[in-house]
């Protein structure tokens, strides 16, 4: 990693930036995609994926069948299967633990107010393929999908993986696609003959996928969050064990060649550590070759203070921010902007990417700053409710009256002033 000793303040946001192309650039090439699917439907889908992933999708058909899925249990091993299903139920406890209660407020004498739950209808999952079959994503999207209610659970993935089915079918997901990338995500904005269009759409992806989610949210379709490349951000002291965050480094730098590492760190002796024990657990990788190229773009930054640590983290608002020091849940109460905070030399950012009960799917590129991760929230709509009694109507009654006034919106007022003097006329002199 290249070490960055003690910048200033200024030097920050430049060393801070992300490794990415220019969104203008991208959606030049994710346009042309978009608009080709919403004009050809299933066509343009096949012409694609022969063209992007050298998959012919006229042998097998663009939807995985009822068999493929059953049949996908048997080709997996137990071990893998067990580990699966106790994933499966540790994000299940987690994230039914996020279900409110409906809660009836008596703002004023007569007058309640409640809100209640309701699960989005139609939601598409995106599950990317690519170099890594990544089933995990589809229990950490289809976990919450099956508690919040979804009445239809569009999956959309490149490749045909049995663990990416396996896991598919114990969330409950309704149809399955051998697709990927942005006519993917494509084929569930605008629909086509064979896959549905959906209400939202979720799920991480390359910066490609990423545009692609972005264009649609323009057009109207709700997305989860603007989830890109992967990114680890570790600020280590002389309490972290070198071995344990290099491995934390090198479990993100092997996501993808467009995947961030940053260490941060007080200790010049912990940097220098971690960085030669990066070079020893790296060349015994199998994917060190996509692991290198993101080290490429990482960087080691010494700072002189606890605070400049906490501060300079809170600038680059990591999607999953690991805290090995002395003292790392005071540190952690003081971290406004990351996406999963990971505490102490025990808990391994993969913990959460697999199994520990919270959600991966989490913002990046800074986008941490204004966003939360996937949670069950994310899978439903929050529907107000209110019902006032005519005692009720009679307190509340003058001050609508009064504000609609004052905002020259007399249909407002009268709306009001009419049930009141039906009130009057029914009250006993």
């Amino acid at each position: 990693m290249n070490i960055i000793p003690y910048p200033n303040r200024a030097e920050w946001p430049a060393l801070l930036a992300r490794p990415m192309q220019s969104t203008q650039q991208i959606e030049t090439v994710v346009a042309p995609i978009m608009a080709q699917v919403r004009a050809e439907g299933d066509p343009a889908l096949i012409a694609l994926t022969k063209k992007f992933d050298n998959v012919d999708l006229t042998a097998n058909g663009l939807e995985v069948s009822t068999d493929e899925l059953d049949a996908a249990e048997a080709q997996l091993s137990d071990e893998l299967k067990d580990a699966i299903r106790q994933a499966y139920q540790n994000i299940r406890v987690f994230h039914e633990a996020q279900k409110q209660p409906v809660q009836k407020i008596e703002t004023m004498p007569g007058v309640t107010c409640w809100r209640k739950s309701v699960g989005i209808e139609r939601v598409g999952l995106y599950v990317p393929g690519g170099t890594a079959p990544l089933f995990s994503t589809v229990l950490m999207l289809g976990v919450p999908a099956q508690l919040a209610g979804c009445h239809e659970v569009v999956l959309c993935t490149p490749g045909n993986h049995p663990a990416i089915f396996f896991a598919a079918r114990l969330v409950g997901v309704t149809r399955v696609f051998r697709l990927g990338g942005a006519q993917a995500i494509a084929a569930m904005t605008y629909g086509t003959e064979s896959v549905p269009r959906v209400d939202k759409i979720f799920g991480p992806g390359n910066q490609y996928v990423t545009a692609a989610k972005m264009l649609a949210a323009k057009e109207g379709m709700a997305i989860d969050m603007p989830a890109g490349p992967s990114e680890v951000a570790v600020y280590a002291d002389d309490t972290a064990v070198p071995s344990f965050v290099a491995a934390d480094l090198l479990s993100q730098a092997e996501h993808g060649a467009d995947s961030q590492v940053l260490l941060v760190s007080t200790s010049k002796k912990l940097v220098n550590s971690v960085n030669l024990t990066i070079g020893s657990q790296l060349s015994r990788l199998p994917r060190r070759g996509v692991a290198a190229k993101a080290l490429a773009n990482s960087k080691a930054i010494l700072v002189d203070t606890q605070q400049d640590a906490i501060d300079l983290l809170n600038q680059y608002a990591a999607e999953h921010l690991i805290l090995s020091v002395a003292d790392a849940e005071a540190v952690a109460d003081r971290i406004i902007n990351a996406g999963s905070i990971f505490l102490g030399n025990y808990t391994p950012e993969s913990a959460g990417d697999y199994a520990s009960g919270t959600n991966h799917t989490l913002p990046t590129n800074g986008f941490a700053r204004a966003y939360s991760g996937v949670s069950l929230d994310s899978f439903v709509k929050k529907i107000t409710v209110q019902h006032i009694t005519p005692e009720g109507l009679q307190a509340l009654g003058p001050v609508v009256e009064v504000m609609a006034e004052a905002e020259s919106l007399d249909a407002h007022k009268r709306a009001v002033s009419l049930r009141l003097a039906s009130l009057r006329d029914t009250v006993p002199s």
